[in-house]
């Protein structure tokens, strides 16, 4: 389902794109299950160091570039709950790689990818599709990356599948899932 060939739509390469994510609420008796798309912008001085800034649900990047339209704490909804999207081509020439991910809050004790169900991730730009995944997987793991996105000496920006499991909580995922880079 994840590809991980690069993709870029012309010369521009990727403009804006925007990840989406659903799974399907915990039975009525269980605490809910919650996930969080969460990206991380890199400079061209540590493409694979710390991150610059971090953007989850409850936050956005200082400049308003990457942002959550949509955010879900229980999975409940039609279709896609959760939604952020990238506007790479309004970041800053300083940035040159963002990498994002998914992460099971651990809340309510141990849950993998395995324990939900309809579970799955889509990344478009416009009305193109360059990422559909169900985690299938990464069933065993708690956390993913999912995508990166490569800015190129040209300004370009290129994306990259990248659907990896971590055995994480979200704040400990914010900070590892930098050091995976593509194949």
């Amino acid at each position: 389902m994840g590809g991980q060939q690069p993709v870029s739509g012309d010369n521009q390469g990727v403009q804006k794109a925007e990840v989406r994510l659903k799974w399907d609420p915990s039975p009525w008796n269980e605490p809910p299950h919650h996930l969080d798309i969460i990206a991380t912008t890199y400079s061209a001085d540590a493409p694979s160091g710390p991150p610059v800034y971090v953007v989850h649900f409850d936050s956005r990047s200082p400049d308003g570039t990457i942002n959550m339209g949509r955010h879900s704490g229980t999975g409940q909804g039609f279709g896609y709950v959760e939604v952020m999207t990238l506007e790479l081509d309004r970041l800053a020439p300083s940035f040159t790689r963002v990498v994002v991910g998914v992460a099971i809050h651990q809340n309510n004790g141990p849950k993998t990818f395995g324990d939900l169900s309809n579970a799955g991730v889509l990344v478009v730009e416009g009305y193109t599709e360059l990422l559909k995944d169900d985690f299938a997987q990464v069933s065993g793991c708690t956390a993913a990356t999912i995508a990166e996105f490569t800015r190129h000496a040209s300004g370009a920006w290129e994306f990259h599948g990248l659907v990896r499991g971590f055995d994480s909580e979200p704040m400990v995922f914010t900070a590892e899932m930098g050091s995976v880079t593509q194949p």
